[in-house]
């Protein structure tokens, strides 16, 4: 989900932690001590990345127009326009291209200048108002990125992750322990989230594996992988030969 990054790093169109680059928008990586070979050139990661976006993706900027999350409330007509601009056209050729006059695509950019200057408004007081030396309990945690539908079983605070976590779970040098599954959906999401965290990101395991994995957590891993499965932290081939973490 776009909305779980940072504004730079929504701007550059992919995200790294530690020494690895990941594309913003598929399951593509790049690690920061190798050397990639793109055609007949060689990049490394954060050049590597960059032309990956360009050709796998068309651009970050045609991403971020016509991303079709609730956040993007651009209209279609919108998009069209943002889309020439990103060419680097002049205003005077696009103005031709959509048959209308210079001065009303003058007028356009001027709009779009406006948007971004209060949304750099907006941000700054939202930061203030939130963000500074505020009790950060009360702040809600980043809802998962597999999350087609937030509903109210996600809206979370960091008091209430950390609280259910300690109810629910046990970490013996980083061997998570069940203690017994919740009734309520709200801190199902928070003890299957935690439990989503232990698990490698990139792992895919036949049956016998991941009831394995998850039987050192749980007495009933099969209970367990079903409610990953039901709550979307986790998918498997429709056969059910194959089990993997569903990213963010």
């Amino acid at each position: 989900m776009l909305s779980n990054y940072t504004q730079q790093e929504l701007a550059q169109g992919w995200h790294r932690q530690a020494d690895t680059f990941y594309c913003n928008y598929c399951d593509a990586r790049f690690e920061a001590d190798q050397v990639y070979q793109i055609n007949d050139h060689f990049f490394a990661a954060a050049a590597a990345i960059e032309q990956h976006i360009q050709s796998a993706h068309q651009g970050n900027a045609y991403q971020l127009i016509h991303d079709d999350s609730k956040y993007n409330q651009l209209t279609t007509k919108q998009q069209a326009l943002l889309s020439l601009f990103a060419t680097g056209q002049k205003d005077a050729d696009i103005a031709r291209d959509v048959n209308v006059s210079a001065s009303t695509i003058r007028h356009q950019k001027f709009t779009f200048r406006e948007k971004a200057k209060q949304a750099k408004q907006y941000l700054a007081m939202y930061h203030n108002v939130f963000e500074i030396n505020h009790d950060q309990s009360d702040t809600l945690i980043p809802i998962p990125g597999h999350v087609a539908r937030p509903d109210d079983r996600f809206a979370i605070t960091n008091a209430e992750w950390q609280k259910t976590v300690a109810e629910y779970l046990t970490d013996t040098n980083g061997q998570l322990t069940l203690k017994r599954l919740p009734r309520k959906q709200k801190r199902i999401v928070v003890v299957l989230d935690r439990i989503t965290q232990s698990l490698p990101a990139d792992g895919e395991w036949d049956e016998l594996q991941i009831t394995a994995i998850l039987k050192k957590i749980s007495d009933d891993p099969v209970t367990l992988r079903r409610y990953l499965i039901e709550y979307g932290f986790m998918d498997r081939t429709r056969d059910g030969s194959r089990y993997w973490i569903v990213k963010d």
